[in-house]
């Protein structure tokens, strides 16, 4: 690693040297310094990897990235800007053919100029260059078990001009802002994932679509008497939520368990390799046993604690593989009770 930055830092050396000492031999009489600057191209300094990388020109840029502008007339630069944002940049990387800059990483991406400018003593030059937003990020979407046909939001950041995919089929969008999308879901969407992409990257949710067991509401196969054995109850926190919307509230008492029946219904597993749950403590340690089928015997102790924690339990680890699921119990066994717990994105796990 040592050996590949060294000689990284001395090819990026050994270039700005062939640059600058280029644009010196052609630049000893001081030919059109006093002229307006002119901007010929743009081009990227390194590459995604931080390595060096030919120059080709590019009209598109990223925050924090350094770039350099070729053309003529910037011996006397004073100003750069990019999205009409003032970007500081280092006299002695400025030639009067190139500069050496790199993106202010708080340069605006959204409803922006999309223009370069830079001014001289002499006059200013603007060019046409964007600056990209980081690669789009999904947080979740809900419903997970959205219907082909019906609409489905997808919440996140950096959404600027995105599309919206479930497998390989475009979604219609609705309407997007830069942290949430409202998409129409596709046909053929069961077990498929949802991805956005933008001018930045693709970003893809966790959850396959028609997975969920419960994320903002239960699945139809889900019975409504689902809650702790001792009648305690539960309610639906808005507040707290590891995905979509809300969570489930509830207090576990000493060795009380949380059920989750589907007795009428008792989904077949010939598709899911385990089931996933997000769950939040309100104390330091919190300790269940995730049960299945009523197989006590063959369940699973997990541990969390005070954030959110993501759990994948295996059916292997809950007495093999059952053929269906009747019944998800998640038992209180830290054996003192009194600990409030939140639960979320409670689904199965594609084979």
């Amino acid at each position: 690693m040592k050996t590949k930055f060294i000689q990284s830092i001395c090819t990026v050396t050994f270039a700005l040297l062939a640059i600058f000492n280029f644009t010196s031999c052609n630049n000893d009489d001081d030919n059109g310094s006093s002229a307006p600057p002119v901007i010929d191209r743009v081009a990227a300094s390194v590459g995604t990897d931080g390595q060096p990388i030919p120059l080709t020109s590019t009209t598109v840029g990223y925050a924090n990235n350094t770039y350099i502008i070729q053309g003529s007339g910037f011996r006397t630069l004073k100003k750069v800007y990019f999205n009409d944002t003032d970007t500081a940049f280092n006299p002695n990387l400025v030639t009067d053919t190139n500069i050496f800059v790199t993106i202010n990483i708080n340069t605006p991406y959204a409803n922006a100029s999309n223009k370069l400018r830079v001014v001289t003593q002499y006059g200013e030059a603007e060019y046409d260059f964007v600056v990209a937003p980081p690669a789009p990020q999904i947080s979740s979407y809900t419903s997970i078990n959205t219907n082909d046909g019906d609409e489905f939001t997808i919440f996140g950041g950096f959404f600027l001009n995105p599309t919206v995919t479930v497998g390989t089929t475009q979604a219609t969008i609705v309407s997007s802002t830069l942290t949430e999308i409202r998409a129409i879901m596709p046909a053929g969407s069961q077990f498929q994932k949802v991805k956005v992409t933008t001018i930045s990257g693709t970003a893809e949710a966790s959850q396959p679509v028609g997975t969920a067991i419960y994320d903002d509401d239960r699945a139809s196969f889900v019975e409504n008497w689902l809650g702790p054995w001792d009648g305690s109850g539960f309610t639906v926190d808005t507040d707290v939520k590891s995905q979509g919307l809300s969570s489930i509230k509830t207090v576990f008492s000493a060795w009380v368990g949380f059920k989750i029946p589907m007795y009428a219904s008792s989904p077949l597993t010939s598709n899911y390799s385990g089931i996933r749950l997000s769950v939040k403590s309100t104390k330091e340690t919190g300790k269940f046993k995730v049960v299945l089928n009523g197989n006590y015997g063959g369940g699973k102790v997990v541990e969390f604690n005070s954030n959110w924690t993501s759990i994948y339990v295996p059916f292997s680890d809950l007495g093999g593989n059952p053929g269906f699921v009747n019944e998800i119990v998640l038992q209180e066994f830290n054996g003192d009770g009194g600990d409030t717990i939140y639960i979320d994105d409670v689904g199965f796990v594609l084979n």
